[in-house]
């Protein structure tokens, strides 16, 4: 039997996603719960991996087990067994041709910024933050360089695995309310540090260090270096796993 999972996180306290041999890590935790419940070992297979400080608001896993339990078990008793900073939102049976991360047909990621001069305490670890105002509509008309289908080296990390560069981002918008940004991102995938990468360019133009066609020059660059350091990881939050309709997931956000 093949069971998906939609999960919700706080990073801050993990060492990333991915399982590490020296342990805690969100997949280590699940996957210990899980195989609480299930009594026997369990592996998960993640829609696609975040990094130490990043947060999910829903993630979306799946798991193959021979162990027949209700639904309910896995929400409700992986959540027991779980620290607080982690909690299944739901579980539902799939066929076995689903698979969380190469059947997503997109993934959508939000960046929480704070602008103001004072850092957040209250916020600590869930918002990054910059001191100096920002021009939002310049850092705006920067973001429409980006959309669509484009080779996002220049966005890219160093240890990126990904197998091409080239990905299609369908939506970057910017909301402002008060001294609090949200940057909200859509694509069919990403590059490892690809949205703090485009989010530390985006303070750039926002502070006037650059103009907003400098971003298209990052863009065409497909060089690393010419690029802003990335951002930090703690107001990052994977939002959403897209799927097809067909597969009935109870997708929350």
């Amino acid at each position: 039997m093949r069971i998906a999972l939609g999960v919700e996180y706080d990073g801050s306290p993990f060492f990333g996603w991915q399982s590490q041999a020296e342990g805690h890590t969100v997949q280590d935790a699940l996957q210990a719960a899980l195989g609480g419940i299930a009594a026997d070992p369990i592996a998960i297979i993640a829609a696609g991996r975040t990094d130490t400080g990043v947060h999910a608001l829903e993630q979306v896993v799946h798991f193959d087990t021979q162990a027949e339990r209700p639904l309910s078990a896995w929400v409700r008793g992986a959540n027991a067994l779980l620290p607080e900073s982690i909690a299944v939102l739901w579980a539902h049976a799939v066929p076995d041709e689903f698979h969380a991360r190469f059947s997503a047909q997109a993934r959508s990621y939000q960046y929480v910024l704070i602008n103001r001069p004072v850092r957040s305490a209250v916020h600590h670890g869930k918002v990054g933050w910059f001191h100096a105002q920002l021009d939002v509509e310049g850092m705006r008309e920067a973001a429409q360089y980006l959309l669509g289908a484009h080779d996002f080296s220049a966005f890219r990390s160093s240890e990126c695995q990904a197998k091409t560069p080239v990905k299609n981002l369908a939506q970057l918008d910017i909301q402002n309310s008060g001294d609090t940004l949200i940057f909200d991102l859509t694509a069919d995938a990403f590059l490892h540090h690809m949205v703090r990468n485009i989010v530390g360019c985006l303070v750039y133009v926002g502070k006037g260090k650059h103009p907003p066609q400098w971003m298209k020059e990052v863009l065409e660059s497909r060089n690393r270096n010419q690029a802003a350091p990335t951002f930090a990881p703690d107001g990052l939050y994977l939002r959403r796993i897209q799927y097809e309709a067909k597969w009935g997931l109870p997708q929350l956000v």
